[in-house]
C-alpha cells in the first residue's frame, strides 16, 4: 500500500484531527483556535491524498504515491494562501516556513533519507 493510502486512512481517525490541531497550535498558526478551519483543513488534506493516490503531482519533490499526511496538510495551507486567504500579518506565511524548516523530511521521499 502506497503512502498516499496509509494516509489517506489515517485522515478518518481521531487522531488525525489530533495532529492538525498540535501543528497548528506548536507552530502557532493565526487560525489554530478555530473549528471550521482545522475541519476544512482535515477535509482539504485527504483530498490532496486522494488527488495523489489518482496520480496527481502536488509537491515538486514528492511522488504522488508517496505524498504524506503532513505535506498534505502543508499544501492544502500553501494553496490557500496563495490563493489570497487573508493572512494577518504574515503569520500563516510564517506557519508554513516552520513547518518545512522544523520537519523538512516531510517534504521529500522517504527513499531519499538515510
Amino acid at each position: 500500500m502506497s503512502v498516499a493510502k496509509k494516509c489517506l486512512a489515517f485522515s478518518g481517525l481521531f487522531e488525525a484531527e489530533l495532529l492538525i490541531e498540535l501543528m497548528l497550535r506548536y507552530w502557532a498558526h493565526p487560525l489554530a483556535s478555530d473549528p471550521d478551519f482545522r475541519n476544512e483543513l482535515l477535509e482539504g488534506a485527504a483530498e490532496a491524498l486522494r488527488l495523489s493516490i489518482a496520480g496527481q503531482q502536488l509537491m515538486q519533490n514528492i511522488p504522488p504515491k508517496q505524498m504524506n499526511f503532513v505535506a498534505a496538510v502543508w499544501y492544502v495551507e500553501w494553496c490557500a494562501v496563495g490563493n489570497g486567504a487573508e493572512d494577518p500579518r504574515g503569520k500563516r506565511k510564517a506557519w508554513l516556513k516552520k513547518i518545512r524548516r522544523t520537519i523538512p523530511s516531510c517534504f521529500c521521499p522517504p527513499d531519499s533519507l538515510g
